[in-house]
């Protein structure tokens, strides 16, 4: 349905369903142009954080309160991610490892808004690539961090023949 009325199926976004994607199209409509970039969308669904930042250091944080059906949508979406054997449900279980539930949760849904930002308004199209992809990106990220540590510190890094 959703797709007749702005072109692109929502639905291929890991963690939205129909349900979700009518809910987007009749909050936010289909048209994104109302807003200028994708930043300024997060922000009107109260998604980006709330630091206060003097001098190039956070001084405090808040919490942006809301009412919108449509960022609380988004926030039931990313956490219906948790199981999910996919790029985007890897990317949340590191994250909710690293942050815990509830700021994983609204980053994802953060990063849901930005890809629905995108479809809806340049056409771009979502292809998953799996959850094993994304792990074998982020180990290699991890190593070439290891390495620069290691080369910081006057070590280098060999890598062993696997077993």
């Amino acid at each position: 349905m959703c797709r007749h009325i702005s072109g692109t199926d929502l639905t291929r976004i890991d963690g939205i369903d129909v349900i979700t994607a009518t809910t987007i199209i009749s909050e936010a409509g289909w048209e994104m142009s109302k807003w200028e970039t994708e930043d300024h969308f997060v922000s009107w669904l109260r998604l980006c954080p709330d630091n206060r930042i003097s001098g190039d250091r956070i001084i405090g944080k808040g919490r942006l309160p809301t009412n919108n059906r449509l960022t609380i949508t988004l926030k039931m979406a990313a956490s219906s991610l948790r199981l999910s054997n996919t790029y985007l449900g890897a990317q949340f279980r590191r994250l909710r490892a690293r942050l815990g539930g509830p700021i994983a949760i609204k980053a994802m849904a953060a990063k849901l808004a930005r890809l629905v930002y995108r479809m809806l308004r340049y056409g771009m199209h979502y292809v998953d690539k799996e959850a094993l992809f994304y792990q074998t990106q982020h180990r290699q990220l991890q190593i070439k961090q290891l390495k620069w540590k290691a080369a910081k510190l006057g070590f280098r890094v060999l890598e062993a023949p696997a077993a």
